[in-house]
């Protein structure tokens, strides 16, 4: 079964209209990407560093492309095998099917059905949102929770942990650009905002990025958490889909060039 077919099941899968919450869960749309995420991780046990991101000690951040977690490129595209749990409704499964095709659109990403791959991304309903950082050694859980976790930002935000990229608010060039309030944030919940070594590809601080977590997250007070240095009052964090400088950044680091895309399969 060659890579084309694989994408063009996802196609034939993705009929169906639903973009948002299933089952009887309210509608979450009006909270920004790290808030989803925070209220699906509350109290779960599941161990997590940044807030979202399953700890490995040998893979730290965007460098770690450097050392074996960068998904392989095959000629002009780089196939990402994926596996969807059978737990999900057919529309939840379509939900991020939809998320995985809009990286097709924009990048040279493909995301295809796994066969014999070792490594691969397997979504499931977990405990709540998250994902390791870039590839692992073996197939990789991606944890998105039926109640709480299946819109687009969310699908794209988890999925950009996977190709081996952090949040915006810890690249290594963060000081520049935000100040991390440390008295206005919850007791414990310090080492989300640990500065990272991280390669930012050229790309500028992306105030809206689906990697940029909001103004008051992780807030204990009511207060900001993340201030911009340039202006105070800017609100940040309410991106529902990948950024300009998210696209430039997978496609800088897994060198796709405009010539090698194109918006349809």
């Amino acid at each position: 079964m060659t890579p084309v077919f694989l994408l063009l099941l996802f196609l034939s899968l993705a009929a169906s209209q639903t973009t948002g919450a299933t089952d009887d869960e309210p509608p979450m749309e009006e909270l920004d990407v790290s808030e989803t995420i925070a209220r699906a991780n509350d109290g779960i046990e599941t161990r997590l560093v940044h807030g979202d991101i399953v700890p490995n000690l040998q893979r730290n951040a965007d460098p770690c492309v450097t050392t074996g977690c960068k998904w392989p490129k095959r000629r002009s595209f780089v196939y990402v095998p994926v596996t969807i749990s059978s737990a999900y409704t057919r529309d939840e499964r379509n939900i991020i099917i939809r998320g995985l095709l809009t990286f097709h659109k924009s990048t040279c990403i493909r995301f295809v059905w796994r066969r014999r791959h070792p490594q691969y991304l397997n979504f499931f309903s977990g405990t709540g949102c998250w994902s390791y950082l870039g590839r692992q050694r073996r197939g990789q859980q991606v944890s998105l929770k039926k109640n709480g976790c299946l819109y687009t930002d969310t699908v794209q935000h988890e999925v950009l942990h996977a190709l081996g990229f952090h949040h915006e608010q810890v690249r290594s060039d963060r000081d520049d650009y935000v100040s991390i309030l440390d008295e206005n944030i919850i007791p414990g919940k310090e080492g989300n905002f640990e500065k990272q070594s991280t390669n930012n590809l050229g790309t500028p601080y992306d105030f809206d990025s689906v990697m940029q977590y909001g103004k008051y997250s992780f807030s204990s007070n009511g207060q900001p958490t993340i201030v911009s240095k340039s202006d105070p009052d800017l609100e940040f964090g309410s991106a529902t889909e990948m950024s300009d400088n998210d696209i430039a950044r997978v496609n800088n680091l897994y060198e796709c060039s405009e010539l090698k895309m194109n918006t349809t399969l």
